[in-house]
């Protein structure tokens, strides 16, 4: 698999993503890279989760890019009573060199996450690894499409895929089905996607769908349940 050729862009909150040409594409949020995944990913997805939790919390990110969503989480692990098992499937793994062209120091301050994200991309693939007592990681390499998943096992799923008209076959009836067959009763999914024929799809697949407001340059966003 070849990585698609990418550029490095800094978005207006000071944070970094990257923007492929081939595809007209950013990974993140120009309007802040940091912000939208706080406000899509951990904000809509995984503090709902978190607040009513009784066991540790298992989580897939659908692209896993530049490693945002996978740093801000493990953050937010470390003040978890519950540890986190985050699996992600990419792919187009980005080599070191582009990562290295991130410059996550420039908004990454704190030393420990700055070591942190350094071991989330260098962490081997396919192999589950510790990062810490409250975080666990497994990258796999590969097509959703072709991962086998566990059945009724996710509590939390981000959908960070390229938008649809980008990444169409990644927008399937098939694939919602994929993943909400994976998700344990009452899990969430979140995707900064707000299209109806994304909605659609998701309820073709079971999933209860709420719109509900987006980060800082979109109207809205989803949210979307698998019934307890």
């Amino acid at each position: 698999m070849i990585t698609p050729k990418v550029e490095v862009r800094v978005t207006a909150d000071g944070s970094s993503t990257l923007y492929v040409p081939e595809l007209d594409e950013h990974y993140h949020s120009t309007h802040g890279a940091v912000q939208e995944a706080q406000h899509v990913y951990l904000g809509a997805g995984l503090e709902p989760v978190l607040a009513g939790a009784t066991s540790p919390v298992r989580l897939l990110e659908i692209g896993f890019g530049t490693g945002l969503n996978a740093l801000l989480t493990l953050q937010r692990s470390l003040a978890s009573p519950y540890p986190i098992r985050y699996d992600t499937i990419e792919k187009y793994p980005l080599p070191a060199a582009v990562i290295e062209e991130l410059g996550v120091e420039r908004y990454v301050l704190n030393p420990e996450l700055l070591d942190y994200h350094q071991q989330l991309h260098s962490a081997a693939w396919d192999t589950l690894v510790t990062l810490t007592p409250r975080f666990a990681l497994y990258k796999t390499t590969g097509a959703l499409q072709d991962t086998a998943l566990p059945n009724d096992t996710y509590h939390v799923v981000y959908f960070d895929a390229f938008a649809p008209e980008k990444q169409p076959d990644m927008w399937t009836d098939e694939v919602f089905a994929q993943l909400y067959a994976a998700t344990a009763p009452g899990g969430v999914l979140v995707s900064y996607c707000a299209k109806g024929s994304f909605r659609r799809s998701l309820k073709a697949a079971g999933w209860l769908v709420e719109k509900i407001p987006g980060p800082p340059g979109k109207r809205e966003m989803t949210r979307a349940r698998k019934a307890a």
